[in-house]
């Protein structure tokens, strides 16, 4: 049986990023993953804060200079690889220089939260998509990580559908306490457009908010995991009793408990 992969896509990871508990969760099971026999991809964010030289940042060329939409605009997409130190693991950086070269996370220096935080998701979440296309990589399992990724499995489910990369890849969104009080601007949703996506489909989205992201990427993925406890959400998973939601604890062993539901999925 060949190996399983898996896309990681997440918000930040140690030892680059660390600002919440995304970083160390992306930053061990990947590796766990891979010690039990699976293939890993590893995509984050390339933001300004995170220390080029230091890190040993490189931009692959072969991969870069794709023109991304976002509305009515195209941003050139960059592509940068660095490895993590005594890991056999290579992390990918999707790149822009009007997104992500702030230094700064997701907040100003007046800790506002950025108004094109919306622009830069939707622009991670497609740069993602189209940077394992130019690698010709077929994820089975792709794992989107934190309200920045949740526009990825709408994607793959309408635009992407018939791609042969990404057709038989299954979906799993899991959710962190990084939530926010911003509303965004009613375009969000014209934004977020792409080849087959309907407006019925974006529903979801009207809110225009933290939770309008976090419904995204429920209703999309295949399996929802909420990382520790969220009481706050507690009610939009009980409108998603279709779907395979689970909690999964710091406490317990989560490296087995994703073992066995990336196996179930793919099974």
């Amino acid at each position: 049986m060949s190996k399983i992969r898996i896309l990681y896509v997440a918000s930040e990871i140690n030892p680059f990023l660390q600002t919440s508990e995304v970083a160390d969760f992306v930053r061990k099971l990947p590796q766990a993953m891979q010690e039990k026999g699976m293939e890993i991809r590893i995509l984050v964010p390339r933001f300004g804060i995170i220390n080029e030289r230091k890190n040993r940042l490189h931009e692959v060329v072969r991969l870069s200079g794709i023109n991304i939409p976002v509305g009515d605009e195209e941003k050139p997409l960059i592509i940068k690889v660095a490895s993590i130190p005594n890991a056999k693991l290579q992390v990918y950086f999707i790149d822009n220089e009007d997104y992500f070269h702030r230094k700064s996370v997701f907040h100003d220096k007046e800790n506002k939260f950025y108004a094109d935080n919306d622009e830069r998701a939707i622009f991670f979440c497609k740069g993602a998509i189209e940077t394992v296309r130019k690698l010709g990589w077929s994820p089975d399992i792709v794992h989107c990580n934190d309200w920045i990724t949740s526009f990825i499995p709408l994607y793959l489910k309408t635009t992407y559908k018939n791609d042969p990369l990404f057709k038989n890849a299954k979906t799993v969104f899991t959710i962190y306490n990084n939530s926010f009080t911003h509303k965004f601007n009613e375009d969000i949703m014209d934004k977020v457009k792409m080849l087959d996506i309907e407006d019925a489909m974006l529903g979801s989205l009207k809110s225009a908010d933290f939770e309008g992201f976090i419904k995204m990427g429920m209703e999309f993925s295949d399996a929802v995991i909420v990382a520790g406890e969220n009481k706050k959400l507690d009610d939009l998973f009980k409108t998603m009793k279709e779907k395979k939601v689970e909690t999964i604890g710091k406490d317990q062993d989560y490296t087995e408990s994703y073992f066995n539901l990336y196996n179930e999925l793919v099974g």
